[in-house]
């Protein structure tokens, strides 16, 4: 699997997939529907596309999950995250706001800012400094 690099920005390539754990030192572009069977670990800026798979944790500077992600572990961001809509998370932890698009499946969230929520999700505990709700 070759993976580019464009500066501290790695991309892989349409469909890639990573047998076991994955460790970025800067930003990282998993494009649509590339799977990583092992934990996910990104210095900086991590970009998911729609419809990719991680079969573990995953651990990020930032987030922004595409469409119809699963993470079947849990999402450690140490600043804000983004998931997309029909995303499913085991659980989302983050030191930063948390915005969370309609369809969303996740376990407990729990951030150290604001939890926006948009539309109708599915979750367990929101847990932040505040709690919006728009268009449920």
């Amino acid at each position: 699997m070759k993976v580019v690099r464009r500066g501290d920005t790695y991309i892989a390539p349409d469909g890639a997939v990573f047998d076991g754990n994955v460790k970025i030192d800067g930003n990282f572009v998993l494009p649509r529907d590339s799977h990583v069977w092992g934990r996910l670990i990104v210095a900086g800026k991590l970009e998911i596309g729609p419809l990719s798979t991680v079969g573990g944790d995953v651990l990020a500077q930032q987030a922004i999950i595409g469409r119809a992600v699963k993470i079947k572990g849990t999402l450690s961001v140490l600043e804000s995250a983004t998931v997309c809509d029909r995303a499913r998370i085991g659980r989302i932890d983050a030191g930063g706001s948390v915005i969370l698009r309609p369809g969303v499946k996740v376990g407990d969230v729990k951030s150290e800012e604001v939890i926006y929520v948009y539309g109708r999700i599915r979750s367990g505990m929101l847990t932040g400094r505040n709690v919006k709700i728009f268009g449920a």
